[in-house]
């Protein structure tokens, strides 16, 4: 189910669910929304901090479950990733959000609620939050699109070639996020429904071989093996460990050799300034050639 498109003077509410985030951030982002003609709310708590999140548990749950539940608010905003939601998800109830579903957006952190808005069968959107939407210029393609996006433009993306792609066409429904929180949900009621899916991976200051003991956890659990596709984002400042003998690009694609699906590497998403919105929890297809990759939704 794809949430209602945006029409101007809908509301947008902008909530702080994880880490703590600059007041300035949330007045830029507020300024960009209502340049798109959006009527800009914020939650209660959204400026709060109480040490590394925004807000106590109950001050955080109470702000996104009225953000979920208000029939008048038409997108979520989240204002930063961070971490805080896993302390938090299940004291959310999602039954008035499914009634009346909206948009959510963000990335990092907020990938587990992605995780479970698309368990639930509806879209969200993996994009930039606050700080980008504030220091970004308006004419960015992760502005533009993430605008297109909300107002029912839906994206055609198309990708470099890289040596490690592995040709192929595929189609599924796009999950994922930031792959060490989709980790954390291994084993749990959040975590996303693999099967047939084409999933996105991305990361921030993981060491190489963090990134192989995640993926070696994805091949031999038999998650890899129940996938029609896989989108590799960018895995920002982790660095390389000469001592793994290989690349982190190289990692990945040696989790994933005993398969026969499409692997797309470098995709323009994660914790970047050009981070191009992804629809999550829709059905897209993935196009991967000697010339490069497509991404089609």
């Amino acid at each position: 189910m794809t949430p209602p498109f945006l029409q101007p003077g809908n509301q947008v509410c902008i909530v702080s669910p994880s880490g703590v985030i600059d007041p300035a951030y949330i007045d830029g982002a507020k300024k960009v929304l209502s340049t798109w003609g959006f009527a800009v709310t914020e939650a209660e708590f959204a400026r709060g901090s109480y040490g590394r999140y925004a807000g106590t548990r109950e001050q955080r749950v109470a702000d996104l479950q009225q953000a979920l539940d208000n029939p008048q608010v038409k997108a979520i905003l989240c204002s930063r990733g961070g971490y805080g939601l896993a302390n938090i998800i299940d004291s959310l109830d999602f039954g008035a959000f499914v009634r009346s579903p909206k948009w959510l957006v963000g990335f990092s952190d907020i990938t587990i609620l992605h995780s479970v808005i698309s368990n639930l069968g509806i879209a969200s959107i993996h994009g930039v939050m606050a700080k980008h939407l504030t220091e970004l210029p308006a004419t960015s393609d992760s502005v533009v699109c993430l605008h297109r996006i909300l107002t029912g433009i839906l994206p055609e993306y198309s990708v470099p070639v890289h040596e490690l792609n592995r040709p192929g066409v595929s189609e599924g429904r796009l999950i994922g996020g930031n792959l060490s929180v989709l980790m954390g949900l291994r084993g749990s009621r959040f975590e996303p429904d693999y099967n047939n899916a084409i999933l996105f991976i991305e990361d921030i200051a993981e060491k190489p071989y963090h990134i192989d003991r995640m993926m070696q956890n994805l091949r031999f659990s038999g998650v890899l093996a129940r996938l029609s596709g896989l989108v590799v984002g960018q895995f920002s400042d982790c660095g390389e460990d000469p001592l793994m003998m290989q690349t982190i690009a190289g990692i990945i694609s040696e989790s994933v050799s005993g398969y026969g699906y499409p692997v797309c590497f470098n995709f323009p998403a994660g914790h970047v300034d050009y981070n191009l919105p992804l629809p999550m929890g829709t059905d897209v297809r993935l196009e991967v050639a000697n010339s490069g990759s497509k991404l089609k939704f």
